[in-house]
């Protein structure tokens, strides 16, 4: 269960982080670069039932 809600928020802030905005347009794709790996790391763990 905390790894489903722990995925759920992921993937939320991977679509807040999408550069669309005009202020962030300059910060590339940093932050959902980050959190794309991030999100991978919790997928692979709960295929693995480590989570």
């Amino acid at each position: 269960m905390l790894g489903l809600i722990l995925l759920i928020v992921l993937i939320v802030l991977l679509l807040g982080a999408i550069p669309r905005w005009p202020h962030s347009r300059n910060w590339g794709y940093a932050p959902s670069g980050i959190l794309s790996i991030i999100l991978v790391i919790v997928i692979i763990l709960l295929l693995m039932n480590r989570i």
